[in-house]
């Protein structure tokens, strides 16, 4: 991506917000006008009162110079401030679209990228990419303005010495050109990270299948807009006070430039100039050196902010590979694989057709060693996947055929790795919806939690960061609740009980039986103890279910699930 293709990209920003790019454009021009102004006073100054005594006009320049420097002061004001507001309101736009963007993505997208990379991506190179916005363009125009003006003042003063001075600004800019090019290749990026906004961003990214499950990503979009809100009016009110300080400096500072340039000095003492026309020159010629050296130096800055804007809008552009279908699922009664295929790239099968069903009504269990492809089954089922080949359907109907957001809405997930936010016990159960206290309760206590939210102030509580003041078990049991709370219809329990005592275990057991009446209840477990009471329990090794039945069966006709459990047992023991 080049810089044209940049600021195409960029067009339909500087549309929006074409007003405020109007004024400050409109600062720039009255900053220039202002500083050509201030060096034109140079001349009268030295001429009408220094040599001719003119007392006239030793009233009349200092009130020229007084208003040239409000004029420029105030356009730099006004350019400061606008040029920084469109910058912020588009850095906060980038980062609201880029989020939005990356929910859409498929979770392969997220286990192929690390979740601080793609913070880095939302934070870093998008204010990386403000400076193409807010200052490499800006301050371009502003400098060219500012050069503009003070040529016109040095070429109205002595047309002569205009071409020997600038027919050596090559032997300027040039070098300085080289030393941008220079800076482009040693330059390291540090961006300041605000620690809420990559906070948020690490939970989303962190909980991802949770959020894709739920179908809460305009949710988790609305939360981090309103952080993306309140880190935008902050930097506003910052730059509001830090716009005034260079002018308030300037307006009361002094500049003065002392050079002797042989020939001026000769048409000066020949009478051809005048001394006040030498000295405007002089000091309007060496002004314009500062303007040409920031435009040259803006180079190296602009190469930076071109990658980062290319790694942003690589973002933007991704599209999700898993769609959906256009079909809305009303319920799920019955669920089926035949012969289904699956791969997370092409050197490795990891599901080697797989052949299962089961019903409302009923419990089927997943066992077998680690790596068998039953976490695998799970990303099929909330449709994480596309499989290779085969069949998922879902009464009777082709999985694919069904919307993403209408799927996941009848689908609940527990899984080891809980995923808990930095909000209420209430927000953190009631995730998928709108909270229902007498829900919340419900929910509770069946999944055995309520005591300890009880004795910890009730279900308003706040929660730390990823559950810190939450043990294991107490974040396992939050999650049954939360999984509860949705009322889906499948209900799929991934290693969910791993982390808790006996008595708390045997009461979501006992509590998932008396739930499979009204829904299809899918089990990952390696305590077989959990699952024996399983409709169907399926033995999968290396992609491939090696024995499906009920226990009593397996135990009856299976030698392999004999020696598994066998094994598990001692290991349990």
């Amino acid at each position: 991506m080049n810089l044209r293709e940049v600021l195409i990209r960029f067009k339909p920003f500087y549309i929006k917000y074409w007003k405020h790019f109007f004024i400050a454009i409109i600062g720039m021009i009255l900053a220039s006008v202002g500083t050509a102004g201030s060096f034109s006073a140079i001349k009268p100054i030295i001429d009408k009162i220094f040599i001719e005594k003119n007392e006239t006009m030793l009233y009349i320049v200092p009130f020229f110079l007084v208003f040239a420097y409000l004029l420029k002061n105030c356009g730099m004001y006004l350019q400061t401030y606008y040029v920084s507001y469109i910058g912020t309101n588009i850095l906060r736009t980038l980062r609201s679209l880029v989020l939005e963007n990356l929910l859409r993505l498929d979770i392969l997208f997220f286990k192929k990228h690390r979740s601080g990379e793609l913070i880095s991506r939302c934070t870093n190179d998008i204010n990386a990419l403000q400076m193409i916005v807010s200052s490499i363009i800006p301050d371009f125009l502003r400098e060219f303005f500012t050069a503009l003006g003070l040529l016109i003042v040095v070429i109205y003063h002595s047309p002569k010495l205009s071409f020997f001075a600038l027919i050596v600004l090559p032997l300027v800019v040039f070098p300085l050109i080289w030393f941008a090019r220079k800076l482009k290749k040693y330059a390291k990026r540090g961006q300041e990270k605000n620690a809420d906004l990559l906070s948020r961003l690490s939970e989303i990214f962190s909980n991802i299948e949770l959020v894709k499950a739920n179908n809460t990503e305009k949710k988790e979009k609305a939360k981090f807009d309103v952080e993306n809100s309140e880190l935008c009016k902050i930097q506003l009110k910052n730059t509001r006070v830090d716009a005034l300080i260079s002018p308030l400096i300037e307006i009361f500072g002094s500049f003065g430039v002392a050079i002797v340039i042989i020939i001026g000095g000769k048409e000066v003492i020949q009478g051809v100039m005048t001394p006040g026309d030498f000295f405007t020159f002089v000091s309007a010629l060496f002004a314009i050196y500062n303007p040409l050296k920031r435009m040259t130096s803006l180079y190296g800055k602009l190469q930076i902010a071109v990658v980062a804007s290319e790694r942003t809008f690589y973002l933007l552009d991704l599209k999700p590979q898993i769609q959906g279908g256009a079909k809305e699922l009303e319920n799920i009664n019955h669920l089926e694989f035949k012969q289904v295929k699956f791969a997370y790239d092409e050197h490795k099968e990891v599901l080697k057709g797989i052949d299962f069903a089961f019903k409302k009504g009923e419990i089927l269990a997943f066992v077998g060693p680690s790596g068998g492809g039953k976490t695998s089954i799970i990303g099929l089922i909330l449709h994480f996947f596309q499989k290779k080949s085969g069949q998922i359907l879902i009464n009777g109907e082709e999985l694919d055929n069904f919307s993403l957001e209408s799927l996941r809405s009848k689908i609940a997930l527990v899984t080891q790795d809980i995923y808990i936010f930095n909000d209420t016990i209430a927000q953190n159960i009631a995730y998928s919806g709108e909270i229902d206290e007498e829900k919340i309760i419900e929910v509770l206590k069946l999944a055995n939690a309520y005591d300890f939210v009880m004795q910890m102030g009730g279900i308003h509580t706040e929660i730390f960061e990823h559950g810190k003041n939450l043990s294991g078990g107490q974040k396992q049991r939050i999650a049954i609740a939360r999984a509860l709370y949705k009322k889906p219809d499948l209900l799929i329990f991934d290693e969910s009980t791993s982390a808790l005592d006996n008595a708390s275990e045997r009461a979501i057991v006992q509590t998932i039986e008396k739930l499979k009446k009204e829904h299809l209840i899918l089990m990952i477990a390696h305590r077989l103890s959990t699952i024996e009471n399983a409709d169907k329990i399926a033995l999968l090794d290396e992609g491939k279910i090696v024995a499906i039945g009920s226990d009593e069966e397996l135990m009856r006709f299976s030698s392999v699930y004999q020696n598994f459990k066998n094994q598990k047992d001692k290991a349990e023991l």
